[in-house]
């Protein structure tokens, strides 16, 4: 798909269909006098989602002109742009329209905007279908997108190029977390890690099973053990041509890419989802491949230990003790708590290797889907300072993150008289005490833990954005990144 800047007034330009955003207070970012007709009819108020088309408007050489709704304008942020963007496209998509032009005034022809209307169009042009045979895929299709505006320059330019780079980093991340676990296993995961690396010269590291075991990674090859498929722990290193600073931070993303819960095991009822337990570790990968081309000036390395939790004669069982990397031994009660430790295994790693800065992200437990449901990821932190450093770049990339508390009377719930720590702390907090274990082991770095279970994953698909993996964490990820120094 093409998505081009074009400095043109909306109604000399030709299009299958000319898009003109429309508010609730009646502005919009083109007038024709169709806009106010349909607005004082009452058939069309300007709310989230509403859209209308009119064929043969007079006056312009579109085929077409659509109105779609902003809402409130002073609540219209570049987030919500990235929705409307993407649903006028899979709406317009579902009618065999095969080009659009969205009309940007001045307020919204700027940087920040137009960034998030091509994220919006690449990532609600993407269908989870890539292993369908149907021959008529190919006619449901959006060729070309044009953001029309009175004026550009450089700086739009470079927004619209920032824009392609993070919504196909996601994309790319949403392919990874939907292929199933016959086809992604941990050795095919760092594959695709390898192949990334190349194309966009990163430093690529694999580590593999008798590696992992001479360092001392008992924790994660304790998960790994009951699985044919072997485990593999992934590098990828980006390192500035001028760092801004000697800051080192490190990105770590779980990579279960199958679990059945291993010798606990998970309901068959949805057990089908869990190929998508590496999504942290799909959005570490496509977070690096969008930093390695915007090049930010601060030294990121990614860190994926990727396993299949599995139930064999070999599988670890409940009440298995296990050696981490940091020496801390930690009591198996619940062989489904596997995502922790294989990250205390990644976080220890990644300290050795001199990252100052750490931020992890998971498909990490249940409970934070009870507590936030599906519209928040929870945020878990030692560091306040670098919380909020965090933060301020989801909220700019429109990635809701919602803090919880890791006060120290949470330890009281992970206590084991035989090992240094169990791996569960009971029903009650169940997401903070699995992130009170992470906390652990980050032996006092500036961290930061998202668990993303709830909000990795879409059920049923929106208007803007296909059913399956989401891709979240991708650009807050490369925001944190790109606003270091």
């Amino acid at each position: 798909m093409k998505i081009k800047i074009e400095q043109r007034e909306p109604e000399q330009f030709e299009a299958a269909t000319l898009v003109t955003i429309v508010f609730e207070d009646g502005a919009a970012t083109y007038s024709h006098p169709w806009v106010q007709e349909i607005r004082e009819s009452g058939e069309f108020e300007g709310k989230p989602g509403q859209t209308q088309t009119l064929y043969k408007a007079p006056g312009i050489k579109s085929s077409r002109l659509a109105v779609a709704g902003g809402g409130k304008r002073d609540k219209f942020t570049p987030a919500e742009l990235r929705k409307l963007v993407g649903g006028v496209l899979r709406g317009l998509r579902s009618k065999a329209v095969h080009d659009f032009a969205l009309a940007l005034d001045a307020s919204l022809a700027t940087p920040e905007y137009v960034a998030a209307a091509v994220e919006g169009a690449i990532l609600g042009d993407y269908e989870p279908d890539q292993l369908k045979t149907d021959p008529k895929k190919g006619d449901a299709r959006v060729d070309s997108v044009s953001l029309l505006v009175s004026k550009s320059d450089a700086a739009l330019e470079r927004a619209c190029e920032r824009g392609r780079i993070l919504g196909e980093a996601q994309n790319f991340t949403r392919d990874l977390v939907n292929e199933p676990g016959n086809l992604l296993t941990p050795t095919s995961l760092a594959d695709h890690a390898r192949a990334m690396a190349r194309q966009f010269n990163l430093g690529c590291e694999v580590l593999d099973r008798e590696e992992m075991k001479k360092i001392g990674m008992g924790s994660l090859l304790g998960v790994a053990q009951g699985s044919e498929e072997p485990p593999t722990f992934i590098i990828l290193r980006y390192q500035p041509a001028k760092p801004a600073s000697q800051d080192h931070l490190a990105l770590v993303g779980k990579g279960v890419t199958f679990d059945t819960g291993g010798i606990s095991i998970k309901p068959s009822e949805g057990m089908e989802k869990m190929k998508y337990d590496m999504a942290g570790g799909a959005a570490v990968i496509g977070a690096m491949r969008a930093i390695a081309q915007l090049k930010p000036a601060v030294v990121v390395t990614g860190f994926i230990p990727a396993v299949e939790n599995h139930v064999s004669g070999r599988a670890q069982r409940p009440g298995d003790i296990v050696t981490s990397l940091n020496g801390k031994t930690v009591e198996v009660l619940n062989t489904d708590a596997e995502g922790r430790l294989i990250l205390i295994d990644a976080i220890t790693y990644a300290i050795r290797q001199g990252c100052t800065h750490l931020v992890d992200a998971a498909t990490l437990t249940g409970a934070i889907v009870v507590a936030l449901g599906h519209h928040y990821a929870g945020a878990f932190t030692n560091n306040e300072g670098f919380f909020d450093k965090l933060q301020s770049a989801a909220q700019a990339e429109g990635e809701r993150l919602w803090k919880l508390p890791l006060d120290d009377d949470y330890k009281d719930y992970l206590k084991s008289a035989f090992a240094d720590l169990p791996n569960i702390g009971g029903r009650a907090g169940g997401s903070i005490t699995a992130a009170y274990f992470l906390k652990e082991f980050t032996e006092d770095k500036p961290w930061v833990h998202l668990d993303i279970a709830g909000t990795a994953w879409l059920d049923e698909s929106k208007p803007f954005l296909a059913k399956g993996p989401t891709g979240i964490a991708v650009r807050t990820f490369v925001r944190l990144a790109e606003t270091w120094a």
